[in-house]
């Protein structure tokens, strides 16, 4: 791990992350948040951040949209593919968002040693992600979206729907 990513993530206290987020972004972070500062990070005005989440974007740009909420104990990793979230999006406690995942093609080889990939996460406009759920790399939820909770999104999920499962299905098409 490099020095500067070391100590970005742990020898800046976070009443100073906090601040700088206000300061820089307009943007609500708790102190208890362990959120990275690279220049990778952009939150949107009004963005709030709830205590004991992580966001880790040193790798790749994660960028979130105005009024998104993102509550506590949540987990977003933005790796090479970059991670976007939308406007006035709500994410639920203890979600986990990523960009990458292990490679698995090879029988007989052990996952740590295939490598990584990376794929582009966005999250559309006006969504809620519920308590507990998972979305992976390379997913692309559209706007208007409900995830249910304790939901893996994996892959394409159209506007205007709430989609529940593992993995996550449409159950209902909103209007």
């Amino acid at each position: 791990m490099k020095f500067g990513t070391l100590a970005r993530r742990f020898l800046i206290p976070g009443w100073y992350v906090s601040i700088v987020c206000y300061m820089r972004f307009r943007a609500q972070v708790s102190p208890r948040a362990e959120v990275e500062l690279s220049g990778n990070l952009r939150l949107g005005h009004g963005t709030i951040v709830g205590s004991f989440t992580k966001i880790k974007c040193a790798a790749g740009v994660l960028t979130t949209g105005v009024h998104t909420e993102i509550a506590t104990g949540c987990f977003l990793d933005a790796q090479a593919g970059g991670l976007s979230i939308g406007n006035g999006v709500l994410i639920g406690a203890n979600s986990v968002i990523v960009t990458g995942s292990y490679k698995h093609d090879r029988i007989g080889v052990a996952l740590s040693e295939q490598g990584l990939t990376f794929k582009r996460t966005r999250i559309g406009d006006n969504t809620f992600i519920g308590s507990n759920c998972v979305v992976l790399g390379g997913s692309d939820i559209g706007s208007d979206v409900i995830v249910a909770p304790v939901s893996v999104v994996s892959g394409k999920v159209p506007p205007g729907v709430v989609v529940s499962g593992n993995p996550a299905r449409i159950i209902f098409k909103r209007r």
